[in-house]
């Protein structure tokens, strides 16, 4: 239900009363008030300011603008931190208005599209009405509807995941009110209820109207974020609202330790120098007698000098930087899917490095691996498999291509054109009425809980709880079984063209622990039979014993569906005895309506009858992987990348798909499987596993203390195993293996594992296995799913990729990446994240290098000015080198830099790996980048001091001047930094050519300008440096100085990258001297021989077979049943050729190369179990 806050974990009970607001507002209940903007126009300034002025850096740089103006410790002008600091709060505070006006649209327009259904408002109390395919907007007690028995029809997608439709009633004395608004307006009923919570299976509460009180439970709730279909009206109360957040945090870090040794190493030398020496310049400098005093003010006055060793302009680089990343993403042409017109978008700026890191990926099953879609591919008919593709000469079986030749249906006028079956012998034993065939279809057609609309003649809409019923309903429809109507007692279908009516004397309902259902119908003749189907483990258990030869066949062809990672089914029928069906049915009312052990006792009655069945055959549907889900998960496990699937799917389902993708392999050393019902088992079958990996694991040697962000000092260290193990728990399990006191011993166990599968699990659960992975792995997560279900997850892992498939926008609007398939994932992290990790640790490493040098500088020249925080560059140097003379290479640098192509990256997902480990970025990597820039610093104050020291031009004058060496520092510095960056550029564009060039031609043009004496003449304070580029940079050794420093700054860079690519050289050098990539090895269609066999997946909910017989489920009174099948002999162009049928849920065309027009079998939606 709706998120809720600490004063409702207080709350004991709700009431609310029915148009009543003032009623309802004593209690201050939460409502659907949400306030989309930050800003607006008289509080953006402020808050803004308030806002950027909270981080750190603009913080510092704010004092230092303070200590600026004090004349006794500055000897800076003030616009060399003015200047940098506006720039920088302008561009930032551009970009947050932006980002605010548009996240305010997008937004508004969300809660626009969300609430426009609202009749009155959105306070509890209010009756507000929904029409057709309209959001609901909060919990609503249901009130009426426009259906027959007042009966709604509601897609839970946003909630659960599943896109099946279910049903909900209204009371019947608040459904008489139907649509009339003065009685709704004149309802005063009063409901008590629990308080807000997250069970999304319950409800509890009462309501009491016209002195009666009535009892609520869920079926008459309709939770927020479901869909209304099928339905045109309803009216419902408002129980619930509220709203949700998302809050994230950064934590930054700084050096300002170096800045405050470094300045208290000059304060004290300024104290020593004034003692010793300070006395010989009072008759150049007025000398301040407290040498401890003049410590001090030397100490704020570096402080001022010393600043870009906290650079001000690295924070608004690194947002530019990560939004050209983003853009990167939203305009890759790859990544979009043309079927859904669905671009990648990334929804944050902030993350884009991290995509170069993740070390565990959390992923949703259904619409996220799978594509929501069921096909009916083989089956198993009496010992004879149909379905597969053989060869006329070799007898082989060959695989499915478009360009075969699919069965020809036209033989029946109701069959579905978009059914694809390639196996023409079966069609073939329909025509020729063998009896197990029609048996076969039979049972499909009769033994489900499908409903059927016919809106006009022949055309007909089913509406299937499961998508595997929804299949077979359709492949029995196709093949002349044709399930036309149903009523509380009768099921009707088509025979080959006959219609026969069978009398529905009883559905003995699915549920988990049954794993099966049955039907039990009288034919037009008379007789008796129950009709099964089930999981085969189950059915196997209740078969005759004639029945041993046939189920061993039975049982080698389920080996081979199960070994191509299909959903199998087994089916089984019985004939009853009349006397004997007449005395049970007896004692099964009776059970039906006891109030003690009623679901015991209709167990017991279930299994009796359900007991010594014949074996009809099995059948095998597939559900469809979404394209490319099996490359991409080998892909992403090729970079070391491990893969969790958290579903709320049953545990045969969640295996199913794990074998069908290749996350769990057969040549795997094993697959544990964890399934205890108590925390003492639990932990036993988790430490085995472990065990069996890892027999030399000692138990207290796993935790290594680090803090990581604040985080709890303890961290699960990676433990090495060999071979290759996978890890399946259910939900029951996992609840107490993420108990406290358990935790770690699953953390464990599962990290071992290449993958792990979680299933039966909660939103809640998949939340709570993200967070433990956060927090005991220094590793950053990943979770990826298409649903509100998916959300907490979402929010929980350090990035969150929301998929905008079946399951609505939930998801990705809590997200910060999304796109449309699963497959786009392994470029969003192996090409735009290893980019864009490697791009912004090369540009820390050289902003640093380029920032660390330009400081140091002055401080080696304190020790040859007396400490007197005299600056070595002139003041518009100063302003100008961070902000145009090195701003635009590093850009460039990090913006377009490839080390290798997008092919490459993906040909090789090794390259991957350095982002997990941070090899590119670390401490290590901080300190040799600091070491080179204090070596550079040594040789770029020496190399040009020796040179001019005692020298003359070539016009005999002296060249020993402090302009002269502050201009050829300042050009060797800048002429230094550029080449460095050229060293590290792999990938040179125009772009970066321009940006290089340009700004060493800007560095020059502005210097002349600069030093001129027009500039002089209007400011002589601020341009003292007149004539010295001309009379300084026109002399050979200069350039000769400038040329040697240069060398010797970056010739260790150049033999340290030699040596080591020689040595030891990095997957990225060996990639980067290959020619051309290996090509990749070509795919085979490989058959997987398997003894473990896939589960039939029900979906429907339990219970539901109890609405078909009651009558409740009826929306309108089916049209009459026509004929729809031509007689006809043997098919023409007969071809003993097999597979496969396709089944979209979601109206998807299953093959574009048919030229068929849709049917209405596009309305069924494909669902999990309906775990909740």
């Amino acid at each position: 239900k709706c998120n809720f806050s600490i004063y409702f974990l207080l709350e004991v009970e709700r009431k609310i009363r029915a148009n009543d607001r003032e009623y309802n507002l004593s209690f201050k209940y939460a409502t659907n008030s949400i306030k989309t903007s930050k800003y607006n126009p008289f509080t953006f300034l402020p808050l803004n300011l308030f806002e950027q002025f909270q981080r750190i850096a603009n913080a510092y740089f704010l004092f230092l603008l303070i200590l600026q103006v004090i004349p006794a410790i500055s000897s800076l002008s003030w616009f060399t931190t003015v200047v940098p600091l506006v720039l920088v709060l302008s561009v930032t505070a551009a970009k947050d208005a932006i980002d605010d006006i548009v996240s305010t649209h997008i937004h508004s327009l969300f809660i626009f599209l969300s609430f426009f259904p609202l009749l009155r408002g959105d306070d509890l109390g209010d009756i507000i009405k929904l029409e057709n395919n309209q959001f609901v907007t909060a919990d609503l007690l249901l009130l009426s509807s426009s259906e027959p028995l007042n009966l709604v029809y509601i897609e839970t997608a946003e909630l659960d995941g599943e896109t099946n439709l279910k049903v909900k009633q209204a009371l019947t004395v608040t459904g008489d009110m139907g649509e009339n608004l003065e009685a709704l307006a004149e309802f005063n009923g009063e409901v008590c209820c629990e308080p807000p919570n997250n069970r999304l299976d319950r409800f509890t509460g009462t309501l009491t109207f016209n002195s009666q009180k009535y009892s609520l439970d869920n079926e008459r709730v309709l939770l927020r974020g479901c869909t209304l279909r099928n339905t045109d009206w309803c009216f419902g109360l408002v129980l619930f609202a509220g709203n949700k957040f998302r809050q994230m945090c950064g934590v930054c870090s700084g050096i300002f330790g170096l800045l405050a040794l470094m300045c208290i190493i000059l304060a004290v030398g300024n104290g020593i120098w004034e003692n010793h020496a300070g006395s010989k310049f009072k008759a150049f400098l007025p000398r301040e007698e407290n040498t401890v005093f003049s410590a001090f003010l030397t100490f704020w006055s570096y402080i001022i000098i010393l600043n870009t060793v906290v650079p001000i302009s690295l924070y608004v680089s690194m947002e530019v930087i990560r939004l050209g990343n983003s853009y990167y993403i939203n305009w890759d042409r790859t990544m979009y899917h043309a079927g859904s017109d669905t671009p990648a978008e990334a929804r944050t700026t902030t993350l884009n490095e991290e995509l170069g890191q993740i070390k565990y990926i959390f992923s949703d099953k259904t619409g996220t691996l799978t594509q929501n879609i069921m096909t009916f591919n083989k089956c198993s008919i009496n010992g004879k498999s149909y379905g597969d593709v053989i060869d006329h000469y070799s007898g082989q079986s060959l695989e499915i291509t478009e360009e075969m030749t699919p069965v020809d249906f036209s033989f029946n006028r109701l069959a579905d054109p978009k059914f694809l079956f390639y196996d023409h012998s079966l069609v073939e034993g329909v025509k020729l009425e063998l009896p197990d065939v029609h048996a076969f279809f039979r049972l499909l057609a009769l033994c489900h809980t499908v409903m059927a609309e016919e809106k006009r003649e022949g055309d007909l809409v089913y509406q299937a709880q499961s998508p595997d019923e929804g299949a077979l309903v359709t492949a029995a429809r196709n093949f002349g079984f044709v399930f036309r109507s149903r009523s509380p007692e009768t099921v009707t279908i088509e025979e080959m063209g006959i219609q026969r009516t069978y009398e529905l004397l009883a559905i003995l309902d699915f549920n988990n622990v049954r794993k099966r259902m049955s039907v039990i119908v009288r034919n037009p003749e008379g007789k008796l039979s129950l009709y099964c189907k089930g999981a085969d483990t189950i059915i196997y258990e209740r078969l005759h014993p004639s029945c041993s030869e046939v189920m061993k066949v039975t049982t080698e062809h389920l080996n081979e569906f199960a070994g191509e990672g299909l959903r199998t089914l087994v089916l089984a029928y019985k004939d009853l005895d009349e006397e004997y069906f007449s005395e049970w049915k007896q004692r099964h009312h009776e059970s039906s309506v006891a109030l003690e052990d009623r679901e015991e006792k209709l167990e017991k009655l279930y299994e009796e009858i359900e007991k010594d069945m014949m074996l009809i055959g099995a059948t095998a549907v597939e559900d469809k992987l979404q394209d490319g889900v099996t490359q991409t998960l080998e892909q992403l496990a090729k970079a070391e990348i491990k893969i969790w699937v958290l579903t709320g799917d049953k545990q045969e389902t969640a295996e199913n798909i794990g074998y069908s993708c290749n996350l769990l392999r057969e040549e795997m050393n094993e697959v544990f499987v964890v399934a205890a019902n108590s925390p003492e088992e639990v932990r036993q079958e988790l430490r085995d596993a472990r065990l069996k990996m890892c027999p030399d694991t000692e138990q207290d040697k796993f935790l290594i203390p680090e803090i990581i962000l604040g985080n709890t000092p303890k961290v699960v260290q990676d433990e090495n195993v060999n071979g290759e193990y996978g890890l399946v728990i259910n939900g029951h399990s996992l609840a107490f293996a993420l108990e406290s006191n358990m935790e770690l011993e699953f953390l464990r166990t599962a990290c071992i594992c290449k993958t792990v599968i979680c299933c039966r699990v909660t939103p809640l659960q998949k939340a709570q296995v993200v967070e433990l992975v956060k927090k005991y792995k220094k590793a950053v997560t990943l979770a990826i799913g298409d649903g509100a279900n998916d959300v907490s997850m979402i929010k929980a892992a350090h990035i969150g990729v929301g998929i905008s498939g079946q399951e609505g926008m939930q998801a990705v609007l809590s997200s910060d990446f999304s796109f449309a398939q699963f497959r786009f994932l392994q470029r969003l992290l192996l090409v735009h994240g290893r980019w864009s990790y490697l791009r912004m640790c090369k540009f820390l490493r050289y902003f640093f290098y380029k920032n660390f040098t330009f400081t140091f500088v002055h401080f080696w020249y304190a020790f040859f000015c007396g400490f007197s925080a005299q600056t070595v560059y002139d003041e518009g140097y100063i302003t100008l080198y961070n902000l145009v003379y090195t701003a635009l290479p590093v850009l460039g640098m990090s913006l377009f830099d490839q080390d290798v192509n997008a092919g490459w990256s993906l040909e090789y997902p090794q390259l991957y790996v350095p982002g997990q480990l941070s090899q590119y970025f670390s401490k290590r990597a901080f300190m040799m980048c600091a070491l080179h820039s204090w070596y550079s610093s040594l040789v770029l104050f020496f190399v040009p001091y020796a040179a001019i020291y005692d020298t003359a031009r070539d016009n005999g004058k002296d060249g020993t001047d402090y302009q002269s060496f502050a201009l050829i520092t300042e050009t060797c510095l800048t002429v230094t930094v550029c080449v460095q960056l050229g060293l590290d550029l792999s990938y040179w564009t125009v772009v970066n050519h321009l940006f290089v060039w340009g700004s060493l031609g800007m560095f020059f043009i502005l210097t002349f300008t600069m030093y001129t004496d027009g500039l002089y003449r209007l400011r002589p304070s601020s341009f003292a440096f007149i004539g010295t580029a001309r009379n300084c940079l026109n002399q050979p050794n200069v350039w000769l100085t400038v040329a040697l420093t240069a060398i010797l700054c970056v010739l260790p860079v150049v033999v340290y990258r030699f040596l080591s690519s020689q040595i030891s050289p990095t997957i990225n050098e060996k990639v980067c001297q290959m020619k051309e990539p290996a090509p990749r090895p070509r795919r085979t269609r490989l058959t997987r021989r398997s003894t473990r066999r896939s589960g039939y997946a029900f979906s429907h909910a339990h219970g539901y077979g109890d609405l078909m017989t009651s009558g409740r489920y009826l929306r309108r009174n089916a049209l009459t049943c026509s004929t729809g099948l031509i007689p006809t002999g043997r098919s023409p162009g007969f071809k003993p050729t097999g597979r496969s049928a396709g089944y979209s849920p979601v109206g998807r065309e299953q093959n574009p190369k048919q030229k068929v027009e849709p049917t209405s079998l596009q309305v069924f939606r494909a669902v999990k179990d309906s775990f909740f």
